[in-house]
């Protein structure tokens, strides 16, 4: 590469998804455009299995006094780093996916006798709500933690912008415009909330933080 390469990522990474970029050479700019916070909520009525579809919520629930109460139910959620954090804080993942349409599709087709209390966050998507709904599965939701959108301009040109949900990519456009720069999603949903603002979309293989970076470093080398 020989003009320096700008990148900004829409969140602060970890250390070494950070120095896998500045080895590469890049020069990299980090902005947190959304902020969660846990919100407080009841552990009242729990259904007998637990959904949770981002790792923000489990880290919500985990905080709650009565958490260790809810380590014997079966437990269906999204993302292997979420199936993760769960079994290493004691509680038993049955059903793990890397996408809410796909853990619709399977509390429908083969759980859907059983009965399900969802932790989620305010901007959550309708896709798991709405499924459950349809087919008529007993579920309750709890909302656990609650995200903010923290738009701010970004002054200095870019050619690539990593994206990791689409409520970042909500807050960068309050304020900024995407003309050609390359746009690195860490999945599905979050590449669907940019396909009216720009064409130039590179989706991970797998969607984690480090298979984006992977990408940002294929494309450009």
């Amino acid at each position: 590469m020989n003009n320096p390469i700008n990148i900004l990522s829409t969140k602060i990474l970890l250390s070494h998804q950070k120095q896998a970029l500045l080895d590469a050479n890049f020069n990299l700019i980090e902005i947190d455009f959304i902020k969660t916070e846990n919100s407080d909520f009841d552990l009242k009525e729990v259904n007998e299995n637990l959904i949770f579809s981002s790792q923000n919520a489990a880290q919500s629930v985990l905080l709650h006094p009565k958490c260790e109460e809810l380590k014997s139910k079966n437990v269906f959620c999204v993302g292997i780093k979420t199936k993760a954090f769960l079994e290493e804080n004691g509680f038993n993942v049955i059903v793990y996916v890397d996408y809410a349409s796909d853990l619709a599709e399977i509390i429908t087709l083969i759980y859907a006798n059983e009965s399900y209390t969802f932790f989620s966050g305010n901007l959550r998507k309708e896709t798991l709500p709405k499924a459950l709904k349809e087919a008529k599965i007993k579920f309750n939701e709890i909302q656990v933690y609650e995200t903010t959108l923290t738009p701010q301009k970004v002054k200095t040109a870019v050619d690539g912008i990593l994206f990791f949900s689409p409520s970042a990519i909500e807050s960068y456009l309050k304020e900024n415009k995407i003309k050609n720069e390359l746009c690195f999603c860490i999945g599905e949903t979050t590449a669907s909330a940019l396909e009216t603002t720009t064409k130039n979309i590179i989706v991970a293989d797998q969607p984690s933080v480090e298979n984006v970076v992977e990408d940002v470093i294929e494309e450009f080398k």
